[in-house]
């Protein structure tokens, strides 16, 4: 294999063998191709993209460079869900105990936050005692006796995108949709699924945010998914405000348990009710959305949804006090509120740059190894479309001092934006399969 000609072939238009593409990441796992030939390599592809093959042999072969969790006698069905990020997107924690409690088995694999977007694994790890570290052979003995387990992406787990994410991330070529729906599709295929509900967000706050690239990805991961035998569907949804009142991770876990008590957010709850729609549909446990809709419902007003929850939690080493007493949480040591500049409608909440809040607060990271705080973030319980009064409360800031609020507060009057009237998108715009696209 001569590096240099399969980079001049994939610059030029062409395109790559299977054996090339799985003999490559095999001498890339082994440090027998260095960075820089494959930083040349990934931004050829960026360039000029991958033919259906060739993204189906970079998938397997990234895949193949790992173990897989493994699933024999399990007597259910195996489905996940995955996000393509978002600012307050706390769904996953909502839906892997709803499942779990209508008898889905939701081996579910996170990660932490990206860019301005938050992560599962951050929200999680501000529950006290949290792990989210699991082995592969303790996942699978937890999913076997709670029906779920949240964990991030083990050494053991497709470590070939590993090192090629982390490639990505620093050579500018994140934003390509075969290698994005590579990096995705490989881990969640060593999930072992029988179904994936992908979503893909859309707006300004999301990584891809016009309405054709989300469908592109969604099409491309889904073509990933049923040709490893997963049956997988995509649900397109908004992202141009965040998504619920919380965004920070302590904040988020919290009115998770709010919502798995029946006191969620609508939006939230709309948006987790369809994903876990699907969930249940693609899992073969539902008839139609109406009876898939009633029996998530159920979950919840009859409390098997949050007593999952606990189970998830103390199964994991954190503390299930936290359902009964937020205050278990990480709490700020400054809390502020931010009022209305003036009369008139929301016409606005931009998630972008509430994300960015989050992170100069500490919440996120600017670098790598950096500690994140999950006390701070943002309570937002003003709408797009919302009629406000001057003065009137539409949001609250936590913070650790009262210089890293009074920043937070300018960066909430440049994110809510007042106005005459809204026009955000529908939270839910299209469903995706392998058969086309439905709008809704």
């Amino acid at each position: 294999m001569v590096v240099p000609a399969l980079i001049e072939r994939k610059r030029d238009g062409g395109a790559l063998a299977a054996g090339e593409w799985r003999e490559l990441i095999l001498a890339y796992s082994r440090d027998s191709v260095p960075d820089y030939q494959m930083s040349a390599l990934l931004m050829a592809v960026l360039w000029r993209g991958l033919a259906p093959a060739e993204l189906n042999a970079l998938a397997e072969a990234m895949l193949d460079s790992g173990d897989r969790l493994r699933w024999d006698g399990i007597d259910r069905p195996l489905v996940d869900k995955h996000s393509t990020g978002g600012v307050g997107d706390k769904t996953s924690l909502l839906l892997a105990p709803m499942l779990a409690a209508c008898g889905v088995a939701v081996p579910m694999m996170s990660g932490r936050g990206l860019g301005h977007t938050g992560g599962t694994l951050d929200k999680l790890e501000s529950i006290p005692g949290f792990r989210t570290g699991l082995s592969l052979r303790e996942t699978e003995a937890q999913v076997r006796r709670i029906g779920c387990a949240m964990i991030g992406q083990t050494p053991e787990i497709a470590p070939a995108d590993k090192r090629l994410y982390a490639l990505r991330d620093v050579t500018a070529t994140v934003e390509s949709i075969p290698l994005i729906s590579a990096s995705i599709m490989s881990k969640k295929l060593a999930e072992g699924l029988n179904g994936l509900v992908l979503d893909v967000k859309t707006g300004s706050g999301a990584f891809l945010p016009g309405e054709t690239q989300a469908l592109e990805l969604a099409r491309t991961m889904i073509g990933l998914g049923e040709a490893h035998g997963c049956r997988t569907v995509a649900l397109l949804t908004a992202m141009d405000r965040p998504l619920g009142r919380a965004a920070g991770n302590a904040l988020e876990v919290e009115e998770s348990i709010a919502g798995l008590s029946g006191e969620g957010p609508a939006d939230l709850m709309e948006v987790t009710y369809a994903l876990g729609a699907e969930m249940l549909l693609t899992a073969g446990l539902a008839g139609d959305p109406r009876d898939a809709r009633k029996q998530l419902e159920q979950s919840i007003a009859s409390g098997r949804a949050r007593e999952k929850f606990g189970q998830l939690i103390e199964a994991q080493g954190g503390n299930p006090a936290i359902l009964d007493d937020p205050a278990v949480l990480p709490q700020a040591d400054v809390i502020e509120i931010f009022t209305a500049p003036r009369d008139g409608v929301v016409t606005r909440v931009e998630p972008r740059r509430i994300g960015r809040a989050i992170i100069e607060l500490g919440g996120g990271r600017q670098k790598v190894d950096d500690i994140v705080d999950p006390a701070v973030g943002f309570v937002i319980t003003a709408r797009p479309g919302d009629a406000v009064r001057v003065g009137e409360p539409i949001a609250s800031i936590h913070a650790r001092t009262e210089d890293a609020a009074a920043r937070a507060a300018a960066a909430l009057a440049q994110a809510i934006e007042i106005g005459d009237a809204a026009a955000p998108l529908p939270l839910v715009s299209h469903r995706v399969t392998a058969g086309g696209v439905e709008r809704l």
